[in-house]
């Protein structure tokens, strides 16, 4: 969906608290009063200049604003305000995002951290379907003994990767792969660790899905065949045999329906001593398993 045209810069002047109420009311019934508050706070500050904080200390002060109606009418069509702004925080750190890049979420910190925490003597990491590189750049800053590699099939992910590891300053090797098809290929190994945030969402799942996400991030990284849901994570795991050192762990960000399916797959494909997590929400979304 193209988003809308930007080219002509009107002012609004009110004070903050105005602006900030004027924009939360416009997302209220998109989003739900909480939510439609915190991505109003996201997007005046950016907009402004203005740290959140001082927004809420000095509700009354007078502020001026460039392209508000613009910016406005994205975030109220359901663009998301990280498409927006241009950024959003994952693991403390600023990553570039935009569209045709998968927006990190919160339980792909989880897993990440998950990883930190539990493989701090690994030396081979691969992350599989990058986007961002916000798994592989935050691995790398986190254990820089440690070589990192990662792979997306997607050039224009592979480009914010690229910028986002720059601008972090995380050395990790950036290569184009398929998943499904040439990962064993492009990345022979052996690693360690392999990590995957992959397609997940059944197809028959999109018509419920938010249309925030529906109808701006890249389907291609979210929706899997109905009768199909696991064939990524079957691919990886099959590729892993080859490409994971003895002992070696898989770890998955999953669907939070799959965690019976996955423990069942992984222990087709020669993997032990499966593992599902859940996140803070307490839902099952994250595996790791053990190569046999």
């Amino acid at each position: 969906m193209p988003a809308p045209d930007t080219r002509t810069a009107p002012q609004t002047t009110a004070t903050r608290r105005e602006i900030l109420g004027r924009l939360t009311a416009l997302l209220t019934g998109l989003y739900g009063d909480r939510e439609a508050r915190s991505i109003a706070l996201v997007a005046v500050s950016e907009l402004s200049g203005i740290p959140e904080s001082a927004l809420l200390t000095d509700p009354g002060a007078p502020l001026v604003l460039e392209r508000f109606g613009q910016i406005a009418a994205q975030l109220a069509a359901g663009r998301p305000v990280q498409y927006v702004v241009g950024h959003t925080e994952f693991c403390g750190r600023r990553f570039a995002v935009r569209e045709g890049v998968l927006i990190p979420r919160p339980e792909t910190e989880e897993l990440t951290a998950w990883i930190v925490r539990d493989e701090q003597a690994a030396r081979t990491l691969l992350d599989v379907g990058t986007g961002s590189g916000c798994i592989a750049a935050s691995l790398a800053l986190a254990l820089p003994k440690a070589r990192v590699s990662a792979a997306d099939i997607s050039a224009a992910a592979l480009e914010v990767a690229a910028e986002n590891c720059r601008t972090l300053g995380a050395r990790v090797d950036l290569r184009r792969a398929d998943a499904l098809h040439d990962l064993g290929e492009i990345f022979p190994g052996p690693f360690d660790v392999i990590v995957s945030n992959p397609p997940y969402v059944p197809q028959g799942d999109r018509a419920s899905m938010h249309v925030n996400v529906r109808e701006y991030e890249p389907g291609q990284a979210l929706f899997v065949p109905d009768d199909d849901p696991l064939r990524f994570y079957r691919a990886i795991a099959r590729a892993g045999r080859r490409m994971l050192r003895p002992a070696g762990r898989l770890y998955f960000e999953i669907y939070e329906h799959a965690a019976d399916a996955m423990r069942r797959m992984l222990g087709e494909e020669g993997y032990a001593d499966t593992e599902v997590r859940c996140d803070i929400n307490e839902k099952p979304r994250m595996v790791c398993s053990r190569l046999k």
